[in-house]
């Protein structure tokens, strides 16, 4: 499997990613919303994150979305709960080309 790497605006954070996306989802909650999270979800045993992010954990705590304290770009999620054996990527973090024709789902996250 290729590994697709990623990078924050400022590069100050790198993602790489050893899973290759078949559909995105975009989720309609009060944060992605805001940021304009794409997401591919996947186990964390498939991404290296390299970095110091910020965490941000709202609402329900279940959740802490991560970003660059440089230029503030979301990279991804990660569940609070150590049992939890997924995590959220944001593609925006890659080459479009990644992500561009694959087919988008609406998360209903303002509904929870």
């Amino acid at each position: 499997m290729t590994a697709h790497e990623g990078t924050c605006h400022c590069g100050a954070i790198s993602l790489q990613l050893r899973d290759q996306p078949t559909d995105v989802s975009e989720c309609n909650c009060s944060i992605c919303r805001r940021i304009a999270g794409l997401w591919h979800y996947c186990s964390p045993d498939v991404v290296t994150i390299t970095g110091e992010a910020i965490g941000y954990s709202h609402g329900d705590r279940t959740l802490t979305t991560w970003h660059c304290g440089v230029c503030g770009c979301t990279t991804h999620w990660t569940a609070i709960d150590p049992e939890y054996r997924r995590m959220g990527v944001n593609l925006r973090m890659f080459d479009p080309a990644l992500w561009q024709g694959l087919p988008r789902t609406l998360v209903d996250g303002a509904s929870f």
